[in-house]
This record gives C-alpha cells, sequence and structure tokens, in this order.
C-alpha cells in the first residue's frame, strides 16, 4: 500500500478527499492520499480531522505505516473508519502553518550559522538545531538580526528534485548529518530559499515549508546549550 503525500504537492491545501485502503496493528488508518505530513526528519505528524458519511474521526498525529505508506492515528476513544470507506480530510491548519514557519526559519538559522548541523527538532512555537561549534558565539544578538534581515527579504522557497546519484554526488548539500536525505523513490527533494543571485541555500527535505519566508514574521534566539565537548543547541522562538 502507498500513500500520495499531497502535503509535498501543496503545503497550503487544508481539506481533501480520500479513500481507506488499510488499518495498521496500532488502530491507525491508512489513505491513499494523505494531507497529513507524518513524523519525520524533526518535523511532527500534523493533526486534524476525518469526516465521512455518519461518521468523524479526530486525528491525533501522523506516523508512516511501512514502504510509502502514511497512516493517521486516532484521538483516544475515535473510531477509525473502515476499509473502503470515502472520506474528507481536514488539517488543523494553524498547527501546521507554524511548523511551516518554525521549519524555514531553522533552514535559516543554518545559513547565519554555517555550521555542521547535528541534530533539530519543530514545535508549534519553536525548533531547535545542534551545530558541530566548539564554542559559544560570541554575539547571539548579532546572528538574530542576520537571520530577521534574511526574513525580511521576503524570499520564495521553492523545490527542485534531483536523483539519488546526483545528490551522492553533491554531498555539501547535505547539512543535517544526523538525519538522512529523504531517498527510496530514486530522487530527492531539495528546499531552496531564494532564487538566482538572491539564493541564500539549498538542502535535500522532506518536510513543510512557507512559500515565502516573510511568511514566518519575527523571531528571537532563545538559549544557547552546551551538549557536548564539539556541540551546542540553539533554540529559535516564534515572536508573533
Amino acid at each position: 500500500m502507498t500513500t500520495e503525500p499531497l502535503f509535498l504537492q501543496d503545503a497550503y491545501l487544508r481539506q481533501a478527499p480520500a479513500r481507506v485502503i488499510g488499518h495498521t496493528d496500532e488502530g491507525g488508518v491508512i489513505l491513499d492520499r494523505s494531507l497529513f505530513y507524518a513524523t519525520g526528519g524533526g518535523q511532527p505528524g500534523d493533526s486534524g480531522l476525518l469526516r465521512w458519511d455518519g461518521g468523524e474521526m479526530t486525528v491525533a498525529t501522523t506516523i508512516k505505516a511501512g514502504e510509502g505508506a502514511i497512516a493517521v492515528l486516532p484521538a483516544e476513544g475515535a473510531t477509525p473508519p473502515p476499509i473502503g470507506t470515502e472520506v474528507i480530510q481536514e488539517l488543523d491548519w494553524e498547527r501546521r502553518h507554524a511548523h511551516m514557519r518554525v521549519h524555514t526559519a531553522l533552514h535559516l538559522l543554518s545559513v547565519v550559522i554555517p555550521l555542521e548541523v547535528s541534530g533539530g527538532a519543530i514545535a508549534a512555537d519553536k525548533g531547535r538545531l545542534d551545530f558541530n561549534m566548539p564554542e559559544a558565539p560570541e554575539d547571539k544578538a548579532a546572528l538574530e538580526q542576520a537571520l530577521q534581515a534574511l526574513i525580511e527579504r521576503d524570499l520564495a522557497v521553492s523545490e527542485d528534485w534531483i536523483t539519488d546519484a546526483e545528490l551522492d554526488a553533491n554531498p555539501a548539500l547535505v547539512k543535517t548529518m544526523s538525519v538522512s536525505p529523504p531517498r527510496g523513490s530514486g530522487r530527492v527533494r531539495l528546499v531552496r530559499i531564494g532564487q538566482g543571485a538572491d539564493q541564500v541555500d539549498l538542502q535535500p527535505c522532506g518536510g513543510t515549508h512557507v512559500a515565502r519566508t516573510g511568511e514566518i514574521g519575527p523571531v528571537r534566539l532563545g538559549k544557547i546549550e552546551k551538549k557536548g565537548r564539539q556541540n551546542r543547541r540553539v533554540y529559535l522562538h516564534l515572536d508573533g
């Protein structure tokens, strides 16, 4: 069973029809096409609602369910629709859009701190990246100003696709050592921020992003924690 990832085709799609094609052992509902992003790459799975004739199910989160399949997990006490049911998916848009804003902001954080990334996580109001950074930055305020300046340039965020072989030939594209680029289909999605001479970032990513950096809005850098001899964790908060 495979699921068509609608969230990659249009990250702004909030409602879409689908058909139930399977159930998981954990009670998850496998759809033929998914509006909901499945947990991965530091980005949480989406939540929302499934509606069908005679019923509805609150979606608590979304996970990968085997090769190419995506399952939405019901909230406690919710009854999943039977296999074959035609449903309407309704995305918790406010939560998703917050994830998109944070995710794109973290890509820009990796521009203003041009060091290897060893981990990361996204939430609805904040995110963090772990860097190979033996010493803490001397001027956090200057980094925050540089980050906000990139955001306010309102750069376009777009995507390209390359083959696995092309990625292997360009290993410098991979910034995040702890998360493998989303492979498996023979091609890899690249997220580009800026175009032409205004391009500031290009890296493999399977997550959802805003269309322009201006959508991120104001941000602030939080604490910078030492996580090891060579590692610093930098927190980023949405500030509006």
